[in-house]
């Protein structure tokens, strides 16, 4: 009795995965058989799907290294007790924003002190002599480093709302040709019968489902870069104000 349940369980396996290879053979003929502008809106729906495929598998890895690096260039920062052996340790962790951030400050910083070891030894004073400029300078290069930073991160990303937002209605427009194309040959026809609409109808389901396969990993990807690169956007905030205060306790006191 177990061998005949056995047997059954493994025939109605082969049986699902038959229709089921069926049906992707049905729809693969579909698209063959279809209209050039419905192929034309499934082929830029393809296309979109690619490019999605392409921008996750860049960002996540991009993201993740991104968040990997941070968190170790962190514990050698607030490992080291000196500035320039954090510089020179920075350069290992080239896929941090912070480290990138640290780099664009420390330089500022060191265009300071020269320019204040310029001044002790009676050269002409220069531009924003006081503490107050010198950290205005160092600010407005972590300022700009950070946005630089963001930029980079966020780069692509826009493209896949564009994707989840405009495929649907790509697809939409696919099922509307679909069903027009169903709709004339009824009337060259003179007979509804389902011989004469079922490929018309099929074409724009498929052109719908492909746009609604393109537009939701879309989104929820979307949606999931945002949030990491907000995350970096918050250490890289946190870590400006904490530079800062380094800054002005130890070398403008």
């Amino acid at each position: 009795m177990n061998e005949t349940i056995h047997t059954n369980l493994v025939s109605g396996v082969m049986g699902q995965a038959g229709d089921t290879a069926g049906s992707l053979e049905q729809m693969l003929k579909l698209i063959i058989e279809a209209s050039p502008i419905v192929k034309g809106v499934i082929g830029l729906l393809v296309l979109f799907i690619l490019i999605c495929v392409f921008i996750v598998l860049y960002k996540y890895i991009q993201i993740k290294r991104a968040h990997h690096q941070t968190g170790r260039f962190l514990n050698v920062f607030w490992a080291s007790k000196r500035l320039d052996e954090i510089y020179q340790a920075a350069d290992q962790f080239e896929r941090s924003p912070i480290s990138k951030l640290f780099k664009a400050g420390y330089i500022e910083l060191s265009k300071l002190k020269s320019s204040e070891k310029s001044q002790e030894n009676g050269e002409p004073r220069q531009k924003d002599e006081t503490s107050a400029g010198a950290i205005g300078n160092v600010e407005r290069s972590l300022r700009r480093a950070m946005t630089a930073e963001i930029t980079y991160l966020e780069s692509m990303v826009p493209f896949l709302a564009t994707i989840g937002s405009t495929a649907p209605f790509v697809g939409l427009f696919g099922t509307v040709i679909g069903i027009m194309i169903s709709f004339m040959q009824i009337n060259a026809s003179g007979s509804a019968g389902m011989d004469v609409v079922s490929q018309g109808i099929s074409e724009a389901l498929i052109a719908t489902a492909i746009g609604l396969l393109a537009a939701i990993p879309s989104v929820i990807a979307y949606n999931y870069f945002l949030r990491r690169i907000r995350v970096l956007s918050s250490e890289m905030e946190n870590f400006s104000s904490d530079f800062i205060n380094i800054v002005k306790r130890h070398f403008f006191k």
